[in-house]
């Protein structure tokens, strides 16, 4: 699977009784499905996947995936605090179409999780999940920084593609892509034009060719009523290969990481501004360096005090005010206060969406 560009880190709606709002992660997850963006990370930190129980998580990963659109590239957040959770996690997300699972280390037994102990849990995973595995690195929730040459390590397994490094650290980042620039590579399916080719692009015209009870204007002519399935349209598509794939969690520093190598980005951000990161991407795509930075100082000050100081309460807010459904956090997270609502309004005046 081919993961570049600009994901949404998603996050999850509740009622005021702290109820999974369904309804709104559909809602959101329509919108997101309009934008440019690459695709959408569903249960990450931002969605508050700690929070959710089993049966929340698997909810929410099947709401989502039905409201998507086919061309969008969807990750799901499935670590958990032992590899048999973990997979049969995993195993769900696989079902409901997801394209790739999102794997963090286990917090709990913290002190115990050597190089050894985490080397076995990622591959453990990786060997048995029906999906390809993104690690996760975010030091700033888990007491665990995954050492580069434990990635580099990790990178030779067929079924882990890549990283996504919250740690904002860009020297690491570009340590991570020298150290895995000789790992596994895969050949992926693309389309023309080299986006992402999901599995869900393909799925529904199988199914349509095979259940169809289309009947052609001569059988009804004959007389004869049988069955038979319209042409299906094909899409089109090539082939890619590609290597170990770094992404970057952190909007402020979005155009310096992809300046040293990676491949995208999945940020909480962009669940509030889509947009205005996207933005950034583009430009640097085109090479167009001064636009691209200009871009990234547009959002710079938000991102610092919304996802970096606030954090989830202030993503939510800044949700609300720019037409996503956002809404409290989870207890024992607080909401944002009036005056830090006022606070996120006039730094996301400029960045609507």
């Amino acid at each position: 699977m081919l993961i570049e560009g600009v994901f949404a880190a998603v996050a999850t709606p509740f009622y005021p009784d702290e109820r999974v709002y369904f309804r709104k992660l559909e809602a959101n997850i329509a919108r997101y499905s309009r934008s440019l963006l690459s695709g959408m990370l569903l249960l990450g930190s931002t969605g508050e996947a700690v929070a959710l129980d089993d049966a929340e998580s698997r909810e929410a990963l099947r709401v989502a995936a039905e409201a998507a659109a086919p061309e969008k590239v969807l990750i799901a957040g499935v670590g958990r605090e032992s590899v048999k959770a973990t997979v049969e996690l995993a195993e769900a997300a696989a079902e409901f179409g997801y394209d790739a699972v999102l794997v963090r280390t286990p917090t709990y037994y913290a002190t115990q999780m050597s190089e050894k102990a985490v080397l076995h849990y990622f591959r453990s995973v990786a060997d048995r999940s029906p999906l390809p595995v993104l690690l996760y690195n975010i030091p700033r929730c888990v007491p665990y920084e995954i050492p580069v040459a434990v990635i580099a390590e990790l990178a030779r397994h067929p079924n882990i593609l890549g990283i996504k490094d919250s740690s904002g650290n860009v020297e690491r980042l570009r340590a991570t892509v020298d150290a895995t620039r000789n790992a596994y590579r895969r050949t992926v399916t693309v389309t023309p034009v080299f986006e992402a080719v999901t599995g869900r692009m393909l799925k529904p015209k199988a199914q349509a060719a095979s259940e169809s009870t289309f009947i052609s204007a001569g059988d009804l002519a004959g007389g004869v009523a049988l069955a038979a399935a319209p042409p299906a349209e094909q899409i089109k598509t090539r082939t890619k290969e590609v290597g170990f794939q770094v992404l970057s969690g952190a909007a402020g520093k979005l155009l310096p990481s992809l300046e040293v190598g990676a491949t995208g980005a999945i940020l909480g951000f962009a669940a509030c501004a889509p947009q205005a990161c996207q933005e950034i991407y583009l430009a640097w795509k085109d090479h167009d360096l001064k636009l691209a930075e200009e871009k990234q100082q547009r959002i710079l000050t938000a991102n610092n005090r919304i996802v970096g100081e606030l954090g989830i309460s202030g993503v939510k807010y800044a949700c609300d005010f720019n037409g996503y459904y956002g809404g409290k956090p989870r207890g024992p997270l607080l909401p944002v206060t009036a005056d830090q609502k006022a606070e996120i309004e006039s730094l996301l005046v400029l960045i609507r969406n």
